[in-house]
């Protein structure tokens, strides 16, 4: 029987219940061949008995757990397994800025004439620095919910996905979520994946000043750097064994030291 359950109602059926809850996006639900992180941290945690719900969907963004489509869910769940809970996984977002929409915005009009990274990105309140602020209030919302319905040794994990290569390679033949808005925005091709560094970088740092708060409790699994360009499946997601490396080489380390592997 499994440790892991993105069905709930499978869960039931099988007498379980959570001790941690997943809350994320395709990170934790990715549907293709080789699975998501869930599946490589469910064996990670098995040894010390622990059985992963995740909630949320492949899409989620950050704003969906605390005000959009899956807050309720979110919230029924906390209500329902809260007092019995270990920890708490976080993933959220690498949606908010990744797809045309959301990551064009961000940008500058012409980055033509930019030769750093830093350069190429909007400032103010509808550019990069809005986009963190946005990401810092979403995630402390949703801290906030999660201290509400768990109880005192609750921990709660965040993480800061890797350095996804921007090469328009997207789902089925689909376009990529990031190399269309960079090619728009006139990015000289040698500054893509800088780009991409430049932007997890500043969200790892909104991550770790969030952990701040209350570093007992919070915790950033760093998985930046991990893969390799044979690791990744297309521009957001790794294969399956990517995601194994991810979980074995990060997260595995970071769930013993604080007792949940």
């Amino acid at each position: 029987m499994s440790n892991y359950y993105w069905d709930e109602t499978q869960m039931k059926a099988d007498g379980a219940n959570p001790t941690i809850l997943a809350i994320g996006d395709s990170w934790f639900w990715y549907p293709f061949f080789g699975g998501s992180l869930t599946n490589y941290l469910g064996d990670i945690v098995a040894p010390k008995s622990h059985v992963i719900l995740a909630k949320g969907m492949n899409g989620a963004e950050a704003f969906d757990y605390v005000d959009g489509k899956y807050a309720d869910s979110v919230r029924s769940a906390l209500k329902l397994y809260g007092a019995g809970l270990s920890a708490v996984f976080l993933s959220g977002g690498g949606n908010d800025f990744a797809g045309f929409n959301d990551m064009r915005p961000l940008l500058k009009d012409s980055c033509s004439g930019e030769t750093t990274a830093n350069g190429c990105f909007r400032g103010g309140a509808q550019g990069l620095p809005g986009f963190l602020e946005r990401m810092d209030t979403y995630y402390r919302k949703l801290i906030g919910v999660v201290y509400t319905r768990t109880t005192l040794d609750c921990l709660i994990v965040m993480h800061t996905y890797d350095y996804a290569i921007p090469d328009g390679k997207g789902v089925f033949g689909k376009d990529g979520w990031l190399q269309p808005a960079l090619t728009a925005a006139g990015v000289k091709p040698g500054l893509h994946q800088a780009c991409v560094v430049h932007l997890l970088d500043a969200f790892y740092k909104v991550l770790d000043n969030i952990t701040k708060m209350d570093p007992v409790h919070l915790h950033v699994v760093d998985s930046r750097g991990t893969l390799g360009p044979g690791d990744w499946a297309n521009e957001l997601h790794p294969k399956g064994t990517g995601f194994r490396k991810i979980a074995t080489q990060c997260w595995k380390p970071a769930l013993k030291n604080i007792g949940l592997a």
